[in-house]
């Protein structure tokens, strides 16, 4: 289970709080499962490819097929390598199998593994110790950027260090990443040529200090591997069977890893849905899920349709986002069928601005976590999500809910083993465990009461203290391990307080934190793998989902996914929002996003595009004998959305109905603005004398580049393009432009453009 959950390593049973006995042989392990379940845990032989949608138990499945195996006497405990991509994931796999009586199974990320054998092999294929490892490699990339005479912002620091991450996963050299980063259509933070360098300055400094970072790790062992058939050898002597849970999250590095690893043979089960492939930034690619069958064409392929998770409700929400999809992910999608009792519908809710928002959403929660006894809807604060698209939406909700005077935490904060009270009360408890009590009235009393006692000491009072803050999130973290404690008594008759020391250190080292009372603040992506009783989707207008920045169809449609995964992680109450202006009195000129198009009340689906090489929108099409086809061709004018024809001059200019969605970019628009105000005053005229706010609003979402994407927009035409062009495409573009009393670069107050190729003309 997650710690979004109400239970905690231990595999929970029918209820919360309640906890399953170990299956009595191999044959009450397959109890419970459904057919596709237990299907999967059957199928011990061959490769075996598991396409389980959100909700399905996809985990309960493989957890059961590894335990179904090792009580049968089929596979062996210690020649089964379980692999996943969180030490939180792993550490839930490693307690469920330890409770279905299969101890002893590897279960492990792919870099915990691969550094094991790494250090195990090394001495014997390098000699030595292993290079020490660099947790956090942002130091040494601004090193290496301060080397190359680059000066990086903390934001592109943080971009750069995020691309040379993904050119090290796809096994891209530094000389060669200006030409990979081209070809994947990646929108690098700086100069391509320019974080080539510091990639390649960036290795340089590692090899100069005999120190490797996490990547290293994969590379390195690949490289071992490769090199060494007689280590291989012993690698696959080892471990003869391999279960990789989010395949679709798999790297080509992790993937030549794995195939290390299995060698000639086919004994691999891999568990995957395209439809959650969100991470294709780092160098994640469903193809090799997608290929599965491709590369195994014997393979048993087990589809897993029925979702435990959510409600009727929401899964079909879920499914109608996925209807819409388009793209290869989207020909493998999942039709979901929810075993649930029916629930309440999803909430969609417009509100005038972002403050209102989070106001309403607090209020709402207020209501939620209210008792059942009160009025309200009885929904623990840990079973809460706010969920976002960008951390930095992050303040608002934060400022919200405190003075909603609701408890939350943030989740990709500090981590839970990190914070300073919570190693404090591990070193306060481990002393009381060594030592004993320095109570003697406690020395015979239950494990959650030396814990309360021991706790006491530093901060935890049985009720919270009112307010937010510094002293809330300590009392939060303590409190939290006070209901661990519970829970482990509960689990465990007769354990000692030693025992839960040693979860504890376990727990530490697996990063699996126990659930804090609060609402859940999180990004989307941050939200994968978890899931709440009540998910409030915030701040879902253009711009922000999809976000501005994704312009291709393959980004778009990982937008897409990214909502489908938001949506999912709801199991009763789902509430969908957003605001029509980012300020109270702002112009309410935004849409909520496209992908509830057709989903939502009142709204029209989008027209289904035709396939590649038919009709559809056609963009810089060439006029007859050659010349650029600057006028748009007489006849009707569709809404280049929903297909409608359009007749209402405003909507002609830009090209859509009014309450279609829009792609507008809001910051360039409020530039245009300050622009255009500036350029009228120059002038003499009237602002709409420059451009109308309909041109304007054009512009902002066709946001163009070149001058014949400028001229091709309602409003601008020749003579505008030679007059502004230059400050228009500039501001587009992310430049800031001279101040026009400065005397520079303002092409309304008479002043000169040079070196554009369309600058040709002088206004008359």
């Amino acid at each position: 289970m997650t710690a979004a959950t109400s239970s905690t390593l231990f595999p929970q049973g029918s209820t919360p709080g309640t906890y399953a006995a170990t299956p009595r042989d191999a044959d009450a392990v397959l109890e419970g499962l459904d057919p596709e379940q237990r299907e999967v845990a059957t199928s011990l032989h061959g490769a075996v490819c598991v396409l389980a949608g959100a909700g399905t138990g996809k985990t309960r499945a493989i957890t059961h097929r590894i335990a179904y195996g090792v009580r049968a006497g089929i596979l062996q405990p210690a020649s089964v390598l379980a692999v996943t991509f969180t030490n939180r994931a792993a550490g839930e796999m490693r307690g469920r199998l330890r409770q279905l009586g299969a101890g002893g199974v590897q279960a492990r990320t792919f870099h915990s593994a691969a550094l094991r054998q790494l250090q195990y092999f090394w001495p014997k294929a390098v000699g030595g110790e292993v290079p020490r490892l660099v947790e956090r490699k942002v130091q040494l990339v601004a090193e290496a950027a301060a080397r190359c005479r680059v000066r990086l912002d903390r934001n592109e620091l943080r971009d750069v260090t995020g691309e040379i991450e993904w050119s090290k996963v796809t096994q891209t050299v530094p000389e060669d990443y200006p030409a990979a980063a081209a070809k994947s259509g990646r929108e690098a933070p700086r100069d391509a040529a320019e974080i080539g360098r510091i990639y390649a300055t960036y290795e340089q400094l590692k090899r100069d200090r005999g120190v490797i970072d996490f990547e290293d790790v994969l590379l390195l062992t690949v490289g071992v591997l490769q090199e060494r058939p007689d280590i291989a050898d012993q690698v696959r002597r080892q471990y003869q069977h391999f279960v990789v849970d989010e395949y679709q999250d798999v790297s080509p590095l992790q993937q030549r890893l794995l195939d290390l690893w299995l060698g000639e043979r086919d004994s691999l089960c891999v568990v995957g849905d395209a439809s959650q492939t969100i991470y294709s930034f780092t160098g994640a690619t469903p193809d090799h899920l997608l290929n599965f069958r491709i590369r195994h064409p014997r393979a048993t392929v087990v589809k897993l349709i029925r979702d435990y998770r959510s409600t009727p409700q929401v899964v079909h929400l879920a499914n109608g986002l996925l209807s819409q999809a388009r793209g290869r992910a989207a020909e493998h999608r999942l039709e979901l069928v929810s075993q649930r009792e029916p629930g309440p519908d999803p909430v969609y809710t417009a509100y005038a601005d972002e403050p209102a928002e989070a106001e309403g959403t607090a209020r709402r929660i207020r209501e939620l976590i209210t008792p059942v006894e009160q009025g309200g809807g009885g929904v623990p604060p840990s079973q809460i999500a706010v969920l976002y698209r960008v951390n930095a939406q992050s303040e608002l909700y934060e400022q919200a809910l405190a003075d909603a005077q609701v408890p939350y935490q943030l989740r990709g904060a500090e981590r839970f083993f990190e914070r300073p009270e919570v190693r404090e009360a591990g070193l306060l408890l481990r002393g009381a465990a060594r030592g004993g009590s320095a109570d003697p009235a406690l020395e015979d009393a239950d494990i959650p009461s030396q814990v309360r006692a021991v706790l006491g000491t530093r901060g935890w009072t049985p009720e919270p203290p009112a307010g937010s803050g510094a002293v809330r999130d300590r009392w939060e973290s303590l409190a939290a391990l006070v209901r661990l404690a519970e829970d482990f008594a509960r689990s465990r008759p007769g354990a000692t307080l030693s025992d839960l020391v040693a979860e504890l250190d376990e727990r530490a080292a697996a990063q699996h934190a126990p659930t804090v009372e609060g609402v859940t603040l999180a990004s989307l992506h941050a939200a994968k793998g978890l899931e709440w009783d009540a998910v409030f989707l915030v701040g879902l207008t253009e711009g922000m989902m999809p976000i501005t920045y994704a312009k291709t169809e393959p980004q778009i449609e990982e937008e897409r996914r990214l909502l489908y995964v938001g949506v999912t992680r709801a199991r009763r109450h789902l509430t969908l929002s957003w605001a029509l202006s980012r300020t109270p009195g702002g112009r309410a000129s935004r849409h909520p996003t496209r992908f509830l198009n057709g989903l939502r009340p009142g709204s029209q689906a989008l027209g289904a595009r035709t396939p590649g090489g038919g009709g559809g929108i056609e963009r810089g099409t060439a006029a007859p004998g050659g010349g650029s086809a600057v006028r748009r061709r007489r006849g009707p004018v569709h809404c280049r959305v929903c297909g409608r024809v359009l007749t209402d001059a405003g909507e002609m200019k830009l090209m859509r109905c009014e309450d279609c969605p829009s792609e507008l970019d809001e910051a360039l628009y409020e530039r245009l603005r300050d622009w255009r105000a500036e350029q009228a005053g120059l002038l003499g005229q009237p602002a709409y004398c420059v451009f109308t706010d309909k041109t304007l609003l054009a512009i902002a979402e066709a946001v163009p580049g070149t001058a014949s994407e400028l001229v091709g927009i309602s409003g601008v035409g020749r003579r505008k393009l030679d007059r502004f062009g230059a400050d228009v495409l500039a501001l587009c573009a992310g430049r800031e432009l001279p101040s026009a009393c400065d005397g520079e670069g303002s092409g309304g107050a008479g002043g000169s453009h040079s070196g554009e190729p369309w600058q040709n003309s002088t206004e008359k």
